[in-house]
C-alpha cells in the first residue's frame, strides 16, 4: 500500500527555503559573486591576452638600433614559443586595439626571411588579414596592409598566396583612401606584388590598378609617393605590352611631374629610374617619354652637382636607355649642344640610324644647324662616335658637308683673295 505519510518538507525547495528564512537571498548573492567572478575571469583573460600580444610586438622590434640578424633572431624566437597561432586568434578578435597590434607583429616577424613569412602563412593569417583591408579603422588598415606587404615581398609562392587571399581589386580602395599612410601602405601592397613576374603585373593592370596608383601619386607628395613610382617601374619593366599599360594610363606625365616638383633626391631617383624602364623597349616608349620633356631634366639632373650620387647614376642610365631607342629627333637636336661626350654619343647615334631612311629628316637636320654642330664635335679617330659621324656625313652630298664644316668659310675667303676677276 502507498504510505500515508507526506513527504518530508526537504523534498520541497519552497518549503525549504520558508522553513529556512533568508535562503533565497543567500542564493540570489552567490548568483552575483559567481557573475562577478566570471567577468573578473574574463577581464584577466583580455588582459593578459593584450599583455601577450603587446610583449610579442616589442620582442620582435625592439632595440630598434641593434643590427638586423639580431631582430631575426628575435622574431624567431618568438616563432619558436608558439606564439604565431595565438597572434592569428588575436587579429580575429573584436577589439580594435588588439587587432591592431596582433597584426602590427605579424608584420614585424614576416619582414625578416621568406621562412619567418611562410610561418605566418601557415598560421593561417593571410586570410584573416585580406577580410580585415576595409576595415574602417584607418591604424589597422596601416598594419594589416604592411603586414600583407611584408609577406608578399619574399617570393612569388608568396605574392601569389597572398593573391589568392582575393585581396584585388578590393585594394585598391585603399590607394583612394584618405589616410595617407593607408594610402602609402597599399600603394607597397601592390609593388611587391607587382615586382615578381609579369603574371602577377598582368593582373594588377587588369584589375585597375596601375590607373589607382598613377592617380594616388597626383594626390600626395612626398614619400607617400614613392611605393606607387617605384610600383610603376617595376610593372614596365617586365614587357613592352606592360609598359604601354603604364603610358596609356597617362604614367609618363606622372612621373614626369616628380621628376621636375619634388624637392627629394631619393624621389627624384626614383621617377627616374622607372621613366628609364618604360622608355628603353621601343621607340614608341622612348617616344612617349621624350615627348614629355623628360629627356633635358635628365640631363640636368645628371649635370648638376647638387644632386646626390644616386640621383646622378640613375638619371644617366634613364638617359641612355632612352636615347638609344628614341628616334624622335626633334628632342634629341638639343642634346648635340648641351650633352657631355658620353651621352652625346648616344645622341649622335640616333641620328646615324634616322637620318639614312628619312628624307624630311635630313632636310631639317640641315636648316635647324644640326649639321654644322655634327661637323663641330671633336670625335677621337676611328671612335664609335666618329663612325656615327661619318653615316651622318655619308647622307649628304660632299658639297654641303663641307660647306657646314668648321673653317669652310675660311677657306672660302682665301679663295676670294686669290681669285682673279674675268675682264672683258
Amino acid at each position: 500500500m502507498p504510505s500515508a505519510v507526506a513527504p518530508s518538507a526537504t523534498c520541497w525547495p519552497e518549503a525549504h527555503e520558508q522553513r529556512r528564512p533568508g535562503g533565497r537571498g543567500r542564493r540570489r548573492a552567490a548568483g552575483a559573486m559567481s557573475q562577478r567572478q566570471v567577468v573578473q575571469v574574463f577581464e584577466q583573460y583580455q588582459k593578459a591576452r593584450t599583455q601577450f600580444v603587446q610583449m610579442v610586438a616589442e620582442l620582435a622590434t625592439r632595440p630598434q638600433n641593434i643590427e638586423t640578424l639580431q631582430n631575426v633572431e628575435l622574431s624567431q624566437a618568438v616563432v619558436d614559443a608558439g606564439a604565431v597561432p595565438l597572434l592569428v586568434l588575436c587579429i580575429q578578435e573584436p577589439e580594435i586595439a588588439l587587432k591592431r597590434i596582433a597584426a602590427s607583429a605579424l608584420s614585424d616577424i614576416s619582414k625578416h626571411s621568406p621562412e619567418l613569412a611562410q610561418t605566418v602563412v601557415d598560421a593561417g593569417a593571410i586570410a584573416h588579414l585580406a577580410q580585415m583591408i576595409l576595415n574602417p579603422d584607418a591604424k589597422l588598415k596601416r598594419q594589416v596592409l604592411s603586414a600583407l606587404s611584408q609577406v608578399a615581398k619574399h617570393s612569388v609562392d608568396l605574392a601569389e598566396m597572398v593573391v589568392e587571399a582575393e585581396i584585388f581589386p578590393v585594394v585598391l580602395t585603399c590607394v583612394k583612401d584618405k589616410d595617407e599612410y593607408v594610402k602609402k601602405n597599399a600603394c607597397t601592397l601592390i609593388r611587391e606584388i607587382a615586382k615578381h613576374t609579369p603574371e602577377l603585373s598582368q593582373l594588377i593592370v587588369n584589375t585597375g590598378g596601375v590607373a589607382a596608383v598613377i592617380d594616388c601619386i597626383g594626390s600626395c607628395k612626398g614619400n607617400i609617393r614613392l611605393p606607387g613610382i617605384v610600383m610603376l617601374g617595376y610593372v614596365a619593366a617586365h614587357s613592352e605590352n606592360l609598359a604601354m599599360a603604364v603610358i596609356i594610363s597617362k604614367g609618363v606625365a606622372q612621373l614626369s611631374v616628380c621628376l621636375s616638383e619634388e624637392p627629394e633626391d631619393h624621389i627624384k631617383a626614383a621617377a627616374a629610374w622607372a621613366l628609364g624602364q618604360i622608355g628603353r623597349h621601343t621607340p614608341e616608349h622612348a617616344r612617349a617619354v621624350a615627348v614629355t620633356n623628360t629627356l633635358p631634366v635628365l640631363l640636368s639632373l645628371y649635370m648638376s652637382t647638387k644632386s646626390s650620387e644616386d640621383l646622378q647614376e640613375k638619371s644617366k642610365k634613364a638617359m641612355k636607355t632612352i636615347l638609344q631607342k628614341c628616334t624622335y629627333l626633334p628632342a634629341l637636336e638639343p642634346f648635340l649642344y648641351d650633352a657631355p661626350p658620353n651621352i652625346l654619343k648616344h645622341v649622335v647615334g640616333q641620328f646615324s640610324k634616322v637620318l639614312p631612311h628619312d628624307s624630311k629628316a635630313r632636310r631639317l637636320f640641315v636648316t635647324s644647324g644640326g649639321l654644322k654642330k655634327v661637323q663641330e664635335i671633336k670625335a677621337e679617330p676611328g671612335s664609335l662616335l666618329q663612325e656615327y659621324i661619318n653615316s651622318i656625313n655619308n647622307c649628304y652630298p660632299e658639297e654641303i658637308v663641307r660647306y657646314y664644316s668648321p673653317g669652310y668659310s675660311d677657306i672660302l675667303l682665301q679663295r676670294l683673295d686669290s681669285y682673279q676677276p674675268i675682264i672683258n
